[in-house]
């Protein structure tokens, strides 16, 4: 029988064979062995006296440089840390060494935060260095935790908002005078009925629920009733009809609008009684022109506005994605107030649409009353034979548009795979590095291809001045600068 090999356990910090391994390592080799173990090195004596440093990076480097060498290590971190430098130095001269984190404080006045794990140096003579420090850069990390933050903080806003825009329903959804009915779009069920409702059919508020719609209504009114929802349902849109209430209780006027939450469909049902319905039949009547119940009934949004941006008219999809309840709300109001970049966006598209006449495919977000973002791609196109004159947008919701079919995204998917493959072979700040500059490039890119190379448009939209851009050009190759200059 074989001998069974026994599997030593190694202790950690330590390798098998180090005068084996490592030969005659001259100091020289070994400052730049521990230099480039972490991104910054201190060598400590054993009364805490920095004695020497090394940066793995440039930019460590230039913030630091020499102004730490001679100091205690105390003197040279912030003071709600200095307690930490207390006690790893107490550690040290008994032998219990642990991580820690320390906020070192740098010429400029700001912190930078590193963690240290730390190595002593037995057998040096009394007065020379004791302990090797050996520091992270965590400034990455605390950037990273500070986008937590933020993104907690805004989703706790949002919330908010929803639990007011809530609120807020449900008030108007009880004081409302018209009867209002949410019925199931599928089993034509009814989910919710407002007071109103309640008042006009005579039955009880819990017994409402659950019942078949239409219902309480003469037989003749019922189907009329049942064709609307079934168009409702099919187009989104339909004309009210007239309907009698069983025994001649009442006459109403009965719409009906689809609404789209989550998975589910539902009807809102509208029933206007007495001498309303004339006022509202007045008001509701759409034109008779076909392309006007086209433009009506259309999945995407179309709003006509003056020459400067200020809303005319709107169909009902605008009117669904800026959550506004009416028509009416949006007359006078400028387009910018709901385009993503306020300020910018509208500018560009009229811009272009002064000197173009169009603009196709213009990728920006629609912000809703609420606080609801979507995607959205707009075309738009200038009418300057009528008098007066006016614009005509066409805003297409691509938020459920699969990613893979973007233009905007280009190789950035690919790229971002490539730069995850890293992780564990490259340092962070490398990783980091590079994926900033191809952002960057990226969304010069865009932003030129938004504003037609249009630079002074395309630095308003990133956000910088227009020397700034031009530097990026030049970095990143993109343009023709010396025909720009040119111009």
């Amino acid at each position: 029988m074989t001998a069974r090999k026994v599997l030593r356990v190694r202790k950690s910090g330590q390798f098998d064979a180090p005068k084996r391994s490592l030969g005659d390592l001259d100091a020289s080799l070994a400052g730049e062995v521990l230099a480039c173990t972490s991104d910054l090195t201190l060598i400590l004596d054993d009364k805490g006296v920095i004695r020497d440093l090394a940066f793995a990076s440039d930019e460590l480097a230039q913030l630091v440089g020499d102004a730490w060498l001679g100091q205690p290590w105390v003197d040279t971190v912030s003071e709600d840390t200095r307690a930490k430098v207390a006690s790893v130095l107490a550690e040290a001269v008994q032998g219990v060494i642990r991580s820690r984190q320390v906020n070192q404080r740098l010429s400029t006045g700001e912190d930078l935060p590193v963690q240290y794990t730390f190595a002593r140096l037995p057998g040096v003579a009394r007065g020379g260095p004791r302990l090797l420090a050996f520091g992270r850069d965590q400034r990455p990390t605390a950037a990273l935790q500070q986008r937590l933050v933020e993104a907690q903080l805004s989703v706790e806003r949002d919330y908010a908002r929803f639990r007011q825009a809530e609120l807020r329903y449900r008030h108007l959804f009880q004081v409302a005078a018209e009867a209002v009915l949410v019925v199931d779009a599928s089993s034509g069920k009814v989910v919710e009925a407002n007071p109103a409702a309640v008042a006009l059919f005579e039955v009880a508020a819990d017994k409402l629920i659950g019942l078949a719609f239409p219902f309480g209504m003469a037989p003749r009114s019922a189907r009329a009733v049942q064709t609307l929802m079934a168009a409702v349902r099919r187009s989104g849109r339909a004309e009210p009809v007239a309907a009698e209430l069983v025994a001649g209780r009442a006459e109403v006027r009965v719409s009906a609008t689809l609404v789209h939450q989550d998975t589910t469909s539902l009807l809102l049902v509208r029933l206007t009684r007495g001498g309303d319905v004339h006022e509202n039949a007045q008001s509701g009547n759409a034109d008779g022109s076909m392309l006007l119940q086209l433009a009506q009934s259309s999945p995407d949004s179309l709003v006509v506005t003056d020459l400067d941006g200020r809303v005319l008219s709107a169909n009902a999809e605008f009117l669904n994605l800026t959550q506004m309840a009416n028509e009416d709300l949006l007359r006078g109001q400028s387009l910018d107030r709901w385009l993503g970049r306020s300020g910018v966006d509208l500018g560009v598209l009229v811009s272009n649409l002064r000197q173009g006449g169009s603009v196709k495919l213009f990728a920006t977000t629609l912000r809703g009353e609420f606080g609801s973002t979507t995607d959205v791609e707009i075309s738009a196109v200038m009418v300057a034979a009528a008098d007066p004159a006016f614009l005509g947008f066409t805003i297409r919701d691509v938020g459920r548009r699969l990613t893979s079919e973007g233009d905007g995204l280009k190789g950035l998917p690919r790229s971002v795979n490539q730069l995850t493959e890293l992780v564990g072979r490259v340092p962070l700040k490398e990783i980091v590095g590079e994926t900033t500059d191809l952002i960057e490039k990226l969304c010069i890119e865009a932003a030129l291809e938004l504003t037609r190379d249009n630079r002074a448009s395309a630095a308003e939209i990133l956000g910088l001045s227009r020397q700034s851009l031009y530097v990026k050009l030049r970095r990143y190759g993109l343009g023709d600068l010396g025909a720009s200059a040119d111009r």
